[in-house]
């Protein structure tokens, strides 16, 4: 069974963000607390200060299972130092469609817009890490496995242990792409 593994925050500019018992999802905003919340886009490398773009960012969600993977590279990597909200296990984020939900918890509803594009910080920080976090597959197909991006489209609170349940969107679905 899907479930929350770790939630992590954090208000001020940093890459590891810290792991919390308890986080609030706000409707149409994000983490309460959080650097990254807020209705239009705040991630510093895509804004511009004179264009307001709707958060497509709000959450950013990354599996358990790719620090196993990372540790077989070389890598230490505990849940919330690579900048993520919610930490799951037993959930292929990365094979879920644009607009697919993930209900976590009683109340709070994430919808997946993206994928997280790997960040320059993460070589600061382990040198190597941004492209251990890049798979080339068959014909060079790029995979980028460093967490997945969503809004927030019903509000709650949520702690660890918390099931993850998945709601597909209708048809056609469209496989997430860099936001």
């Amino acid at each position: 069974m899907a479930s929350v593994v770790a939630l992590h925050a954090r208000s001020d500019v940093a890459l590891s963000k810290l792991t919390q018992l308890t986080i609030t999802l706000v409707a149409g905003h994000g983490v309460e607390g959080d650097r990254h919340s807020g209705p239009t886009r705040r991630h510093r490398a895509r804004f511009r200060p004179t264009v307001e773009v709707p958060n497509l960012r709000q959450v950013h969600l990354i599996q358990s299972e790719l620090f196993a993977e990372l540790a077989a590279k070389g890598f230490a990597v505990a849940p919330g130092e690579m900048g993520e909200n919610v930490t799951t296990v037993g959930i292929d984020l990365l094979a879920l469609p644009v607009g697919a939900r993930l209900r976590l918890g009683g109340d709070a509803v994430v919808e997946l817009t993206g994928l997280r594009t790997p960040c320059f910080k993460l070589d600061r920080w382990q040198p190597g890490l941004k492209m251990a976090t890049v798979e080339r597959g068959v014909r060079n197909k790029i995979t980028l496995k460093a967490g997945v991006m969503g809004i927030v489209v019903a509000g709650g609170e949520i702690r660890a242990g918390d099931a993850i349940m998945a709601e597909w969107p209708p048809l056609p679905h469209l496989p997430l792409k860099p936001v």
